[in-house]
């Protein structure tokens, strides 16, 4: 009886859920606080800066032995595709992130289903793997653009990360669900919905998963994050822009809150990500995607308020 007991006290305790790590890939100048100071029609002249943040990104991981998905941007691609080889040789999920930057709202139906729907041609077809995700930018799948769902679902993609489940200016469903989930359009359509990280205080959902959140917070409140997201058995998404790896890009002429916003702690986001990186496991959605299915219990249609 004594001998099983002891065996059983030694029996090691079962790692902790690997966390999702995801980049997306677009230039400095394309976030959206920048589309009313940098015209659209301007961006093949400004010189481009990705290529370095992406390389030390790649550094950073290898040195690590961690995956991540990058959701790359179609622009970014067609100018670059040896980016795309690169990051995907590397042993990365290649995802998508449309192709112009533009934000669902913006665009109709067709308009978007040509644009998913080219964006992942082109990069399976770089990248040599199948582009089973997808990302909105500025996380534009809100219940006012839910048909976005169904058009993901019947393009063929797996899974979408494009929902915040938070209260902002540009975006955001708060009732949403925090964890990995099933979303449901309007039309019917379903696909695996994986929320960036948000941390559970005062009856609300606070942004901490990255981007500016992460810049501007300690280090230590992601952690925190993270570590509750352990404790209830699940997986924090979290996602970084390569140009946020480069604190010397050129200021642009933003309004006030937005350059601020854009800038705000651009020289302490290398050091943050490798001290998340040595403290936690990380991979990219396609090494999980089988565990986050499974584990996506909960089901949430978009399309109107709760």
């Amino acid at each position: 009886m004594s001998g099983d007991l002891s065996t059983t006290a030694a029996m090691p305790a079962a790692p902790p859920p690997v966390h999702i790590l995801s980049f997306d890939v677009e230039e400095y100048f394309q976030v959206e606080a920048a589309a009313a100071c940098v015209p659209r029609d301007t961006w093949d002249s400004i010189p481009r800066r990705l290529e370095p943040a992406v390389a030390r990104i790649l550094d950073l991981l290898a040195a690590r032995r961690t995956s991540a998905t990058f959701f790359v941007l179609g622009w970014v691609a067609r100018r670059d595709p040896d980016l795309v080889r690169r990051i995907a040789a590397a042993g990365h999920e290649i995802a998508s992130h449309g192709m112009e930057h533009r934000m669902i709202g913006r665009l109709g139906p067709e308009e978007f289903r040509r644009d998913v729907r080219d964006s992942r041609r082109m990069l399976s077809d770089l990248a040599g793997q199948p582009v089973l995700g997808y990302r909105a930018p500025t996380f534009s799948v809100t219940h006012k653009t839910a048909w976005a769902i169904d058009v993901l679902a019947e393009e063929g993609y797996e899974y979408d990360s494009s929902v915040f489940p938070v209260r902002h200016d540009r975006y955001g469903v708060p009732e949403a669900p925090a964890w990995p989930h099933r979303a449901v359009g309007p039309g019917g359509g379903s696909l695996l919905e994986i929320p960036p990280l948000t941390l559970r205080l005062a009856g609300m959902n606070l942004p901490v998963g990255g981007g500016g959140y992460l810049r501007l917070l300690p280090v230590r409140v992601v952690a925190w994050a993270l570590a509750r997201a352990e404790d209830a058995g699940q997986r924090g998404m979290i996602y970084l822009h390569p140009w946020e790896l480069d604190p010397d890009q050129p200021v642009l002429p933003m309004r006030r809150l937005s350059r601020w916003r854009h800038r705000v702690g651009l020289r302490r986001t290398a050091a943050k990500l490798a001290w998340l990186l040595d403290r936690f496991r990380f991979a990219g959605v396609r090494q999980c995607r089988d565990a986050l299915a499974a584990a996506a219990q909960q089901t949430f249609t978009y399309g109107s308020p709760a």
